[in-house]
């Protein structure tokens, strides 16, 4: 029992990893791609292939990388989501974490199924979910600098 924080801290570093960067690849590589690919008329095969399949890992590791954080915490998750004494920090980290988290499965996912056609929308509702997910990935974009910060600022850096 004693290997499970181990395990958890290596599932929850593992997975933000790919949260993250996932959320950087979509921020600063796929949105502006798909504007130059929709301009020759190539963005098909990224709309049917490589967006759903990126949408897929984004959703999962985050939701991967919260339940593990929140593993972590285990018998201090109260202390930390409180900012009870000595969990400040954690507690600010795990706070946007989960915002970050909420963006991504109650804005950010509804809206991109729609984007893709994976539910039924008008062009109009297309274009009000494209700028609805837009705003949401680049709010957890910005979130996800003072969320890390806050995460190694509990153990590494004394405030």
């Amino acid at each position: 029992m004693e290997m499970l924080p181990g395990i958890y801290r290596w599932i929850h570093v593992l997975a933000g990893i790919m949260w993250v960067g996932l959320l950087y690849y979509f921020n600063f590589v796929q949105v502006p791609a798909m504007k130059a690919a929709q301009a020759d008329g190539s963005a098909a095969g990224i709309a049917k292939h490589v967006a759903p399949r990126a949408l897929f890992y984004f959703r999962w590791a985050a939701l991967v990388t919260w339940l593990a954080g929140a593993a972590l915490l285990s018998s201090h998750f109260v202390a930390a989501f409180t900012f009870q004494a000595g969990y400040q920090k954690i507690g600010i980290g795990a706070w946007l974490g989960t915002i970050m988290l909420l963006n991504v499965w109650g804005i950010i996912w509804p809206n991109q199924k729609k984007i893709l056609g994976l539910v039924q929308a008008t062009d109009e509702q297309k274009n009000k979910a494209r700028r609805i997910a837009f705003l949401a990935s680049r709010t957890n974009t910005a979130l996800s600098i003072p969320m890390l910060f806050f995460m190694v600022a509990q153990t590494h850096i004394p405030i």
